[in-house]
């Protein structure tokens, strides 16, 4: 065991901030010891020389989970926070807390079936998803849902979203606050797809589908309801490069249907995909593709488990402690209320993505991808791009998403807001958090840009709907959701929202 240096503080961990870690002396010399052994074991994996790279992150990622585990702040006789909430009690928090275990463990999934979120405080359809709107068109793997006009008068050209498949679609529409409705209350007529929640019987359902039967069918349905030729176009996460490949597709097919796209949290090259690289590698894939064989896809659970072991603090532990040992239920949040309410992923696209995408880094390959039957060549693309990134994404890291601007013909508009993947992006100018920042040039290091780009106060949306505005043409009189030719099938959310 190291012993710490006088100066050993725990400055800005979460774990410790409990007055009595700095205060009392015994607590202080146990998180000291704690925190100073953590980082000299993990420099000792950081300096291993008989390891690959991707096997020594692996090493590091997973002695980091050991590590966090074993905090002194997750021991229910240490941690000064569990043991006064027990005497407040009279112990009653235990016994609740072990309800709450017994509850999460019958009604959980996957690894990690820890609720996260007050399970009563959201529904879909009640106070999330609830922008007034149709769905529009239907096929096998998607809704189209169009919101109602809440302005007399629209722009011209209207605004298609395409979201992640492996959660609902709406990421973009938590509550009204910071919903994209505000897009629609600026004047654009909106779309946005809301995928299907497959399963066993979508096994062959490939990224080709995806593409074919996801954003480029909806184009076609959104030209036919509006008579413009011309829209467009958005997609955040998986989604962001599911329209990249769009673009790419139609640029190869020699089609120009999209005036402008909007890219969130969209990586573009896959080799620096952070702590996600550990789950990873032929070895996994291929344990992958023995399981998605027998059931047909991959449960969404997982997924949930992998992303929050991300950030195992405050996405496991955090709720262990408040879950079991200070026996509180999990507090309403709409982010984590969306992020359980994942949905499964079909056997072939996982592997079209994991391979294709992943292992073969291809969207950096000039036409390296083939889609659809067409090349997929990011500098083909002449669109104009507006793609922002959050600084601290730890799914889809700004440092991905940066070489887009070396990659692309067209002219790119590159913005880093603060915080992280979901609440940097939906963060309504009313809060005025986080921040962004801007450059006017696009050196080729990321490191470069982001030593001379500029921070903004505030949100990021004023700055997007202005550079929106200049593509979405002039106004004309606001349209009517539906067409002759696609009549409403069913008022928003859509079954695909709710089906669990």
């Amino acid at each position: 065991m190291q012993t710490p240096p006088a100066n050993s503080t725990a400055a800005g961990d979460k774990r410790f901030q409990h007055k009595d870690w700095s205060e009392d002396p015994a607590l202080r010399l146990v998180r000291d010891l704690y925190l100073h052994n953590a980082e000299w074991v993990l420099a000792q994996v950081r300096a291993a020389r008989s390891l690959d790279r991707h096997d020594k992150h692996k090493l590091e990622f997973y002695t980091r989970q050991l590590l966090s585990a074993l905090s002194p702040s997750n021991c229910p006789v240490i941690d000064p926070r569990i043991r006064a909430r027990t005497l407040e009690t009279c112990g009653e928090s235990l016994i609740a807390g072990l309800e709450n275990l017994l509850h999460d463990l019958e009604h959980g999934a996957g690894l990690l079936p820890i609720n996260q979120n007050d399970p009563c405080a959201f529904a879909v359809g009640q106070n999330q998803a609830v922008t007034p709107g149709k769905v529009v068109f239907r096929n096998a793997l998607i809704e189209l849902i169009q919101f109602a006009p809440r302005t007399t008068s629209v722009y011209r050209h209207p605004l298609l979203f395409v979201p992640p498949w492996i959660n609902k679609y709406y990421v973009l529409d938590l509550q009204p606050e910071n919903s994209f409705r505000r897009a629609a209350e600026q004047g654009h007529t909106v779309f946005v797809i809301s995928w299907a929640n497959p399963g066993a019987a979508h096994a062959a359902t490939g990224l080709d589908d995806y593409l074919r039967d996801g954003p480029l069918a909806a184009i076609k349905v959104v030209q036919e309801i509006t008579g413009e030729h011309e829209i467009n176009l958005g997609g955040f996460c998986i989604g962001g490069i599911l329209a990249l490949c769009t673009l790419a597709y139609l640029a190869a097919a020699g089609e120009a249907p999209v005036r402008s796209a909007t890219l969130l949290a969209t990586m573009v090259d896959l080799s620096n995909v952070g702590d996600c690289a550990v789950f990873i590698d032929e070895a996994q894939l291929a344990n992958i593709e023995r399981h998605t064989r027998s059931a047909g896809f991959v449960d969404g659970c997982h997924m949930k488990d992998m992303f929050s072991l991300l950030r195992e603090n405050d996405l496991v532990w955090n709720y262990i402690v408040g879950n079991y040992f200070l026996g509180r239920a999990p507090p309403a949040f709409d982010i984590l209320h969306w992020n359980a309410d994942s949905t499964r992923l079909p056997a072939r696209m996982l592997t079209d993505f994991l391979r294709g995408l992943y292992l073969e880094n291809s969207l950096v390959k000039h036409g390296q991808l083939q889609l659809a039957g067409q090349p997929i060549d990011l500098g083909r693309i002449i669109t104009p791009c507006y793609f922002l990134s959050t600084i601290d994404d730890h799914i889809a890291p700004w440092r991905a998403s940066y070489p887009v601007t070396q990659l692309m013909q067209g002219p790119v508009e590159f913005v880093l807001a603060g915080s992280g993947h979901i609440a940097g992006i939906v963060n309504p100018p009313t809060r005025s958090r986080y921040g962004y920042r801007t450059a006017q040039q696009h050196p080729g290091n990321a490191e470069a840009w982001l030593a001379q780009a500029k921070q903004n106060a505030g949100s990021w949306w004023p700055h997007w709907s202005e550079w929106i505005a200049g593509h979405a043409g002039e106004h004309v009189k606001a349209r009517s959701v539906g067409s002759k030719s696609h009549l409403p099938l069913m008022s928003a959310p859509g079954s695909h929202a709710l089906d669990k």
